[in-house]
Parts: C-alpha cells; structure tokens; sequence
C-alpha cells in the first residue's frame, strides 16, 4: 500500500499514519519554521508580558496599517493548508480582502472580503456550523477547505481603509508532504450587484477557464421589495453551454437544502446550520434605521461536486411575486462568493470594486 501523504482528511482516516510534517503560522511563529514558536520579544502583547517576559504571549496579535496590504504566510514546498482561523472587529469584515496566490501566480486564485469567505457577509457576527467553515463566538472565522499548493503558497490580507485596524488574529496550518498529480487548487471569488439591474440576472461566475469543479455558494442578500424574494433559479453553465445550462435548480431556497420559503414556524424564517447547506443569518428591520431585511445563506457542494472540463458559468435570479400570480424581477442587493477547485493557471478575476461599492450600506 501506498504511503498515506496525509491529505484529504475524515474521521475515516484519523489512524492512518503519516510522514506529512505540520506546521502553523500566527503572530507567534510568522514563519511556521520548527521550534521558532513563542520566541517573541517584542509585540502587541509585550507591554501584558512585561512581568513575564519571552514566552508569554509576547505576540498574539498583529496592527494593519491603512491602505496596506500584510503577507499571513509564504510557504515554500509542497503541501495543503488545512485550517485557517481568523478573528478581527465585525466593523472590518467588508473592509479587509483576503487573497490566496498558488505557486508564484501573479494573480490571487482566492480573492474575497473577508466576512464574505466566511459566510458572515454583513459585518454582523453569525454563528456558521458547518464541515467547511465554522464560525464560532465571538467571531472565530474557521476554513477546513483544503487548499493545495506544489511549490509555494502566499496568503494576505489588504486594509483599505484609512485607518489603523488593531487587533487582528490568525492562525494558519499546513502540511508539507507530497501532492498527487489530480489535486487542483482552491479558487474562490466575490461579486455583488447592488441593485440587481430590473430583469437581470446575478452572475457568481462567469469566464472560469480550466478542468475542475464548483464545490460551495455563499450569499449574503438583501431584499429591497416586500414580500417572498427566493423564486429564481442559480444556473450551471458548463463545458460550451450557451442559452440554455446543463444544472437548473428550482428556486433559491430549493439551492440551499431549504423548502417553502425557508417558513418555520409559521410566519417567521427557519434559521439552520447543517453540513452541506444553511440559513444562518436572518437580520430583520428593526422599525427605524434598519429598514431591510438581509440574510446569509450557504451550500456546499462536498458530497455533489459540480464538474467541468473546459469552462464554467453561474447565475442566479431574483425573483418575487407581484399581481395576478405573476413573477416580479427583483432589483436587491446581492453579493456572492463562489468556491470551487481547478487547474492552474485560471482566467484573470474581473476588477474587484472600490471599498465604497463593497461596503455594507
């Protein structure tokens, strides 16, 4: 029997032993190099330790200067991260963008605000529990995707504010062993119509280039109409389909593992976690200044991946009811995050926007 290389985790494989070597970055080992952990002698946490000295959390933490961006980790070698963990103020989520470079791309194959990659899209916290992101109290961004790399990987973090952001905290952990020849890389992008241009549709994806598969949707929307908003239909265009795809769904809620609405009980939406699928976040008006409703919805496709050979498009409409039993094109705010794994190297990601057209208003 082959080695095992010490990827692809489950439960089903936590016996099996492995010459993978682990290692982790954070504020107290930037480097992730073997014993070089808690050497600090000077950082955010060295006027607590001052009594204590070298050792004592010297450096939990670290400050983003304004309009900068910070390397979280450079990794050489051969290997997968395997968890990231993450926490700053809920009021930067939308402000800071993580970005995820494979063996010396010049371009991000993982570019997203940070709320949005883990599912808490309006800088509000929500608790997310599910297999490949958690968010715990208060604000403990968790990523299990795994994320595979040959010869190098560079994760960042961009401040685009003007301002000084204190306090934030990371973790990432990683493995170096060998990665098989049909490992592809992580991919993941953000997009937002805000409004969604009447009787238009919302693209998650369009101009994918590459062998691979669809693997998870995060959307964060915002209604702007009253009445039901979930009608329309996310489309899989695959492998040269033009007008018509090859995946239609039948409705938003039908997507996320949800039915009727998401109504239980009667009259109010059924907040869920699940592995593959959820409504984790309702936020309703509050009768003065937040005046619409949002919500943050997820579907992971772990157990269903959706595969291309060639090319890749998503949509999604959005679709009420107005008079007569007629369907109303809707005009809300919707921002999306798509996953999805493929070969290197990919099509450029369109522009991202400016921080006023990413900010949650």
């Amino acid at each position: 029997m082959a080695a095992f290389n010490g990827l692809h985790m489950s439960l089903g494989m936590l016996s099996r032993l492995s010459h993978a070597q682990t290692r982790s970055i954070s504020a107290e080992n930037f480097t992730g190099e073997k014993g070089k952990g808690g050497m600090a002698t000077d950082g955010t946490g060295a006027q607590a330790a001052r009594d204590l000295g070298q050792g004592w959390k010297v450096s939990p933490c670290i400050h983003l200067a304004p309009h900068q961006t910070a390397t979280l980790a450079d990794i050489e070698g051969s290997g997968a991260i395997q968890h990231m963990w993450i926490t700053v103020a809920p009021r930067w989520w939308r402000s800071l963008i993580l970005r995820c470079y494979w063996d010396d791309e010049p371009q991000p194959s993982v570019e997203v605000p940070l709320g949005d990659f883990f599912c808490n899209g309006w800088c509000v916290r929500c608790n997310v529990s599910s297999l490949a992101v958690a968010v715990n109290p208060a604000g403990g961004f968790n990523a299990y995707w795994e994320m595979p790399f040959r010869r190098r990987a560079r994760v960042t973090v961009e401040n685009l504010t003007g301002e000084e952001i204190k306090g934030f905290f990371y973790q990432i952990t990683y493995t170096l062993t060998e990665v098989p020849d049909d490992a592809a890389y992580l991919h993941a992008q953000w997009r937002r119509s805000n409004p969604l241009p009447y009787k238009a549709v919302h693209t998650l994806l369009d101009g994918v280039r590459g062998w691979g598969h669809y693997v998870g949707t995060y959307l964060a929307w915002g209604v702007h109409n009253n009445g039901w908003w979930g009608e329309g239909e996310i489309k899989f265009y695959l492998d040269g389909d033009d007008e018509f795809p090859t995946i239609c769904g039948t409705g938003t809620e039908d997507y996320f593992g949800g039915a009727w609405n998401f109504e239980h009980p009667a009259g109010q939406y059924g907040v869920f976690c699940s592995p593959y699928s959820g409504l984790p976040q309702v936020i309703l008006p509050d009768g003065l200044y937040q005046s619409q409703q949002r919500f943050g919805m997820y579907r992971w496709h772990i157990m269903d991946p959706i595969r291309f050979e060639r090319d890749l498009r998503v949509t999604i409409q959005a679709l009420g009811w107005r008079s007569e039993g007629r369907y109303l094109p809707l005009q809300d705010d919707i921002a999306s995050t798509a996953f999805w794994y493929q070969t290197e190297p990919h099509a450029p990601f369109p522009p991202l926007p400016d921080r006023d057209f990413l900010e949650v208003i």
